[in-house]
């Protein structure tokens, strides 16, 4: 029988997850009127999970999930850092978003499941496993781009950043799949030992490959100069 993994590690994913689910639900049913409580639901849900990350630290460094996924200090540190935005992102715009009339209760829902991609890809350990992250966090990016709905520039960033998106994707997908034809694994150590003991002999396919990883990840994150949507 198959060990069941243990899963304290990537408790405050799992709790973001289940929370941006919840929220949607409960949106589906209430409708807008609720945003302002959904609202403090999604802070209230972000910082349990940040509390939850200080809980599961540790100085050691945890792999769980066949290794794909890792628990550390570091880590730690980096969530916290991306829940304080969020919740700051979500208090801030509250009295903006009622003066827009953008008051909708997609926005938080949007901004947990922006969160929860942005955890994973901190603590990814496998090219698999970050490229998950990453298109969770930007197929809410791709949504709240365009959240201003009757803004033509509106719709025309959230279409660009969709399409530039889809490019990048695939981008990202062929230089991973480049990196694990040429050193048959796709966990960075795994990589990154194969790189350091290269002689030269899978140098040129392994350089083309972290060319197109890195070119969809620029795309993903909108770095110069991949910027122009």
């Amino acid at each position: 029988m198959t060990p069941v993994p243990d899963l304290m590690p990537a408790l405050p994913e799992i709790l973001l997850a289940c929370g941006a689910m919840i929220l949607l639900m409960y949106g589906v049913f209430a409708g807008n009127r609720a945003t302002g409580t959904i609202s403090w639901l999604a802070v209230l849900i972000m910082a349990t999970s940040m509390i939850v990350v200080f809980g599961t630290s540790s100085e050691e460094r945890v792999l769980v999930l066949s290794d794909l996924y890792v628990a550390d200090l570091f880590s730690a540190f980096m969530k916290c850092l991306v829940l304080l935005a969020s919740m700051a992102t979500l208090i801030m715009s509250r009295s903006y978003l009622k003066s827009q009339k953008l008051d909708h209760f997609e926005y938080p829902v949007l901004i947990v499941l922006a969160a929860l991609g942005m955890g994973m890809m901190i603590s990814a350990t496998d090219l698999m496993s970050l490229y998950i992250g990453l298109e969770l966090q930007s197929l809410s990016l791709y949504v709240l781009a365009s959240f201003r709905r009757e803004s033509q520039r509106s719709n025309e960033a959230g279409l660009k950043y969709f399409i530039l998106g889809a490019l990048s994707s695939g981008m990202l997908l062929y230089g991973c799949s480049l990196i694990y034809g040429f050193t048959g694994t796709t966990n960075f150590s795994g990589v990154a030992s194969i790189i350091a003991e290269d002689n030269g002999e899978h140098s040129i396919g392994l350089l083309f490959g972290l060319v197109f990883l890195t070119a969809g990840l620029a795309f993903k994150v909108s770095a110069v100069p991949f910027h122009m949507w």
